[in-house]
Protein backbone atom coordinates (compact mmCIF):
# COMPACT_ATOMS: atom_id res chain seq x y z
CA UNK A 1 0.00 0.00 0.00
CA UNK A 2 2.97 2.58 0.90
CA UNK A 3 4.61 1.42 -2.53
CA UNK A 4 1.53 2.63 -4.40
CA UNK A 5 1.75 5.79 -2.65
CA UNK A 6 5.13 6.30 -3.50
CA UNK A 7 4.52 6.04 -6.94
CA UNK A 8 1.45 8.10 -7.43
CA UNK A 9 3.40 11.36 -5.21
CA UNK A 10 3.61 14.09 -7.46
CA UNK A 11 7.28 13.61 -7.48
CA UNK A 12 7.37 10.45 -8.82
CA UNK A 13 5.11 11.23 -11.38
CA UNK A 14 7.10 13.90 -12.33
CA UNK A 15 10.33 12.02 -12.66
CA UNK A 16 8.59 8.68 -13.76
CA UNK A 17 6.91 10.98 -17.10
CA UNK A 18 8.37 10.86 -20.11
CA UNK A 19 11.60 12.83 -21.77
CA UNK A 20 8.57 15.50 -23.66
CA UNK A 21 6.44 15.32 -20.51
CA UNK A 22 8.89 16.34 -18.58
CA UNK A 23 10.10 18.99 -20.95
CA UNK A 24 6.83 20.47 -21.26
CA UNK A 25 6.58 20.68 -17.26
CA UNK A 26 10.21 22.34 -17.28
CA UNK A 27 8.78 24.79 -19.76
CA UNK A 28 5.77 25.46 -17.74
CA UNK A 29 7.25 25.93 -14.51
CA UNK A 30 9.60 28.30 -16.46
CA UNK A 31 6.45 30.49 -17.78
CA UNK A 32 5.05 30.09 -14.06
CA UNK A 33 8.27 31.46 -12.34
CA UNK A 34 8.61 34.31 -15.14
CA UNK A 35 5.23 35.17 -14.59
CA UNK A 36 5.03 35.82 -11.06
CA UNK A 37 8.51 37.79 -10.87
CA UNK A 38 6.33 40.11 -13.37
CA UNK A 39 2.96 40.23 -11.35
CA UNK A 40 5.25 40.93 -8.44
CA UNK A 41 7.19 43.79 -10.87
CA UNK A 42 3.73 44.95 -11.64
CA UNK A 43 2.64 45.29 -8.50
CA UNK A 44 5.37 47.43 -6.99
CA UNK A 45 5.42 49.83 -10.21
CA UNK A 46 1.53 49.90 -10.22
CA UNK A 47 1.34 50.96 -6.18
CA UNK A 48 4.08 53.01 -6.78
CA UNK A 49 2.32 54.98 -9.86
CA UNK A 50 -0.85 55.67 -7.85
CA UNK A 51 1.22 57.05 -5.11
CA UNK A 52 3.20 59.23 -6.77
CA UNK A 53 0.50 60.59 -9.01
CA UNK A 54 -1.88 61.76 -6.06
CA UNK A 55 1.05 62.87 -3.90
CA UNK A 56 2.00 65.12 -7.08
CA UNK A 57 -1.18 66.10 -7.93
CA UNK A 58 -2.17 66.92 -4.25
CA UNK A 59 1.19 69.55 -4.34
CA UNK A 60 0.26 70.75 -8.09
CA UNK A 61 -3.08 72.08 -7.02
CA UNK A 62 -1.68 73.16 -3.54
CA UNK A 63 -1.00 76.85 -5.27
CA UNK A 64 2.94 76.58 -5.69
CA UNK A 65 4.06 79.14 -8.43
CA UNK A 66 4.42 76.61 -11.52
CA UNK A 67 8.13 78.06 -12.28
CA UNK A 68 8.83 77.09 -8.48
CA UNK A 69 7.61 73.54 -8.66
CA UNK A 70 9.31 73.11 -11.96
CA UNK A 71 12.57 74.18 -10.68
CA UNK A 72 12.18 71.97 -7.35
CA UNK A 73 11.25 69.15 -9.69
CA UNK A 74 14.37 69.30 -11.55
CA UNK A 75 16.85 68.56 -8.72
CA UNK A 76 14.85 65.18 -9.15
CA UNK A 77 14.84 64.32 -12.19
CA UNK A 78 15.08 61.20 -12.22
CA UNK A 79 12.39 58.13 -12.30
CA UNK A 80 9.89 60.81 -13.22
CA UNK A 81 6.56 59.17 -13.86
CA UNK A 82 2.93 59.72 -14.41
CA UNK A 83 1.59 63.18 -13.96
CA UNK A 84 4.92 64.79 -12.92
CA UNK A 85 6.96 63.59 -16.29
CA UNK A 86 3.86 65.07 -18.14
CA UNK A 87 3.68 68.29 -16.31
CA UNK A 88 7.89 68.53 -16.75
CA UNK A 89 7.72 67.77 -20.61
CA UNK A 90 4.82 70.15 -20.93
CA UNK A 91 5.99 73.15 -19.07
CA UNK A 92 9.74 72.86 -20.07
CA UNK A 93 8.49 73.11 -23.56
CA UNK A 94 5.95 75.65 -23.20
CA UNK A 95 8.95 77.55 -21.41
CA UNK A 96 11.46 77.02 -24.21
CA UNK A 97 9.27 78.39 -26.96
CA UNK A 98 8.05 81.46 -24.85
CA UNK A 99 11.43 82.41 -25.19
CA UNK A 100 11.80 82.42 -28.92
CA UNK A 101 8.15 82.90 -30.27
CA UNK A 102 5.31 85.58 -29.31
CA UNK A 103 2.79 82.93 -31.10
CA UNK A 104 0.48 81.59 -27.59
CA UNK A 105 -0.97 79.19 -30.50
CA UNK A 106 2.16 77.66 -31.48
CA UNK A 107 3.63 77.69 -28.10
CA UNK A 108 0.75 75.75 -27.07
CA UNK A 109 0.59 73.28 -29.61
CA UNK A 110 4.44 72.51 -28.96
CA UNK A 111 3.29 71.98 -25.17
CA UNK A 112 0.65 69.81 -25.88
CA UNK A 113 2.63 67.76 -28.62
CA UNK A 114 5.35 67.37 -25.35
CA UNK A 115 2.75 66.13 -23.27
CA UNK A 116 1.22 63.66 -25.53
CA UNK A 117 4.74 62.18 -25.89
CA UNK A 118 5.12 61.97 -22.18
CA UNK A 119 1.93 60.10 -22.04
CA UNK A 120 2.68 57.66 -24.87
CA UNK A 121 5.27 56.86 -22.21
CA UNK A 122 3.76 57.06 -19.24
CA UNK A 123 1.30 54.53 -21.05
CA UNK A 124 4.32 52.07 -22.27
CA UNK A 125 5.28 51.98 -19.07
CA UNK A 126 2.44 51.08 -17.72
CA UNK A 127 1.10 48.48 -20.08
CA UNK A 128 5.07 46.65 -20.15
CA UNK A 129 5.15 43.00 -19.38
CA UNK A 130 1.13 42.75 -20.13
CA UNK A 131 1.27 40.98 -23.07
CA UNK A 132 3.26 38.19 -21.74
CA UNK A 133 1.10 37.57 -19.20
CA UNK A 134 -2.10 37.95 -21.58
CA UNK A 135 0.30 35.17 -23.69
CA UNK A 136 1.01 32.62 -20.80
CA UNK A 137 -2.39 32.74 -19.48
CA UNK A 138 -3.78 31.77 -23.08
CA UNK A 139 -0.42 29.59 -24.09
CA UNK A 140 -0.31 27.64 -21.08
CA UNK A 141 -3.48 24.89 -20.82
CA UNK A 142 -2.66 24.22 -24.41
CA UNK A 143 1.01 23.33 -23.85
CA UNK A 144 0.28 21.49 -20.95
CA UNK A 145 -2.77 19.91 -23.11
CA UNK A 146 0.00 19.05 -25.73
CA UNK A 147 2.34 17.03 -22.47
CA UNK A 148 -0.85 15.27 -21.43
CA UNK A 149 -1.94 14.28 -24.85
CA UNK A 150 1.71 12.87 -25.69
CA UNK A 151 2.17 10.96 -22.27
CA UNK A 152 -1.62 9.22 -22.56
CA UNK A 153 -0.43 8.22 -26.15
CA UNK A 154 2.85 6.81 -25.07
CA UNK A 155 1.10 5.21 -22.16
CA UNK A 156 -1.46 2.94 -24.48
CA UNK A 157 1.47 2.43 -27.01
CA UNK A 158 3.56 0.99 -24.00
CA UNK A 159 -0.26 -1.37 -23.44
CA UNK A 160 1.02 -3.14 -26.73
CA UNK A 161 3.82 -4.86 -24.98
CA UNK A 162 0.80 -5.93 -21.74
CA UNK A 163 -0.58 -9.15 -21.97
CA UNK A 164 -3.45 -8.11 -19.63
CA UNK A 165 -4.45 -4.59 -19.64
CA UNK A 166 -5.71 -3.28 -15.62
CA UNK A 167 -6.29 0.08 -14.15
CA UNK A 168 -3.00 -0.52 -11.96
CA UNK A 169 -0.84 -0.77 -15.44
CA UNK A 170 -2.78 2.24 -17.23
CA UNK A 171 -3.40 4.76 -14.15
CA UNK A 172 0.56 5.97 -13.30
CA UNK A 173 0.95 6.75 -16.91
CA UNK A 174 -2.15 8.87 -17.24
CA UNK A 175 -1.77 10.19 -14.01
CA UNK A 176 2.11 11.40 -15.21
CA UNK A 177 0.41 12.62 -18.47
CA UNK A 178 -2.54 14.63 -16.27
CA UNK A 179 0.17 16.41 -14.29
CA UNK A 180 1.58 18.02 -17.44
CA UNK A 181 -2.08 19.33 -17.81
CA UNK A 182 -2.74 20.75 -13.80
CA UNK A 183 0.44 22.73 -14.49
CA UNK A 184 -0.31 24.80 -17.62
CA UNK A 185 -3.70 25.76 -15.75
CA UNK A 186 -1.22 26.69 -12.53
CA UNK A 187 0.65 28.43 -14.83
CA UNK A 188 -2.22 29.92 -17.00
CA UNK A 189 -4.69 31.00 -13.89
CA UNK A 190 -2.41 33.47 -11.96
CA UNK A 191 -1.38 35.06 -15.26
CA UNK A 192 -5.11 35.56 -16.29
CA UNK A 193 -5.88 37.15 -13.13
CA UNK A 194 -3.10 39.59 -12.94
CA UNK A 195 -3.49 40.35 -16.52
CA UNK A 196 -7.05 41.59 -16.47
CA UNK A 197 -6.41 43.19 -13.02
CA UNK A 198 -3.28 45.19 -14.25
CA UNK A 199 -4.90 46.16 -17.32
CA UNK A 200 -7.65 48.38 -15.63
CA UNK A 201 -5.25 49.59 -13.30
CA UNK A 202 -3.50 50.65 -15.98
CA UNK A 203 -6.06 52.14 -18.07
CA UNK A 204 -7.03 53.58 -15.10
CA UNK A 205 -3.90 55.69 -14.34
CA UNK A 206 -3.86 56.63 -18.09
CA UNK A 207 -7.28 58.51 -17.87
CA UNK A 208 -5.66 60.25 -14.83
CA UNK A 209 -2.57 61.29 -16.68
CA UNK A 210 -4.71 62.23 -19.63
CA UNK A 211 -7.43 64.30 -17.45
CA UNK A 212 -4.50 65.98 -15.39
CA UNK A 213 -2.84 66.90 -19.48
CA UNK A 214 -5.92 68.79 -19.88
CA UNK A 215 -6.24 70.16 -16.79
CA UNK A 216 -2.67 71.23 -17.04
CA UNK A 217 -3.20 72.53 -21.29
CA UNK A 218 -6.19 75.03 -19.56
CA UNK A 219 -3.88 76.58 -17.18
CA UNK A 220 -0.89 76.94 -19.56
CA UNK A 221 -3.36 78.39 -22.08
CA UNK A 222 -4.60 81.45 -19.88
CA UNK A 223 -0.66 81.96 -19.08
CA UNK A 224 0.18 81.66 -22.90
CA UNK A 225 -3.14 84.12 -23.31
CA UNK A 226 -1.64 86.21 -20.45
CA UNK A 227 -5.07 85.97 -18.88
CA UNK A 228 -3.67 85.51 -15.17
CA UNK A 229 -2.72 83.34 -12.73
CA UNK A 230 -1.34 80.00 -13.42
CA UNK A 231 -4.17 78.12 -10.94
Amino acid sequence: MQGDTDVMSIWSLVSGAGLVVQLVMLVLVLLSVMSWSMIFNRMRVIGRARRDGARFEERFWSGHDLASLYQDLRKNAAGQSGQEAIFMAGFQEYVRLSKSSRDADAVMEGAQRAMRVALQREQSRLYKTLPFLATVGSTSPYIGLFGTVWGIMNSFRALAHVSQATLAVVAPGIAEALVATAMGLFAAIPAVVAYNRFAAAAEALVGDCEVFAEEFSSVLHRQAHGRGGAQ
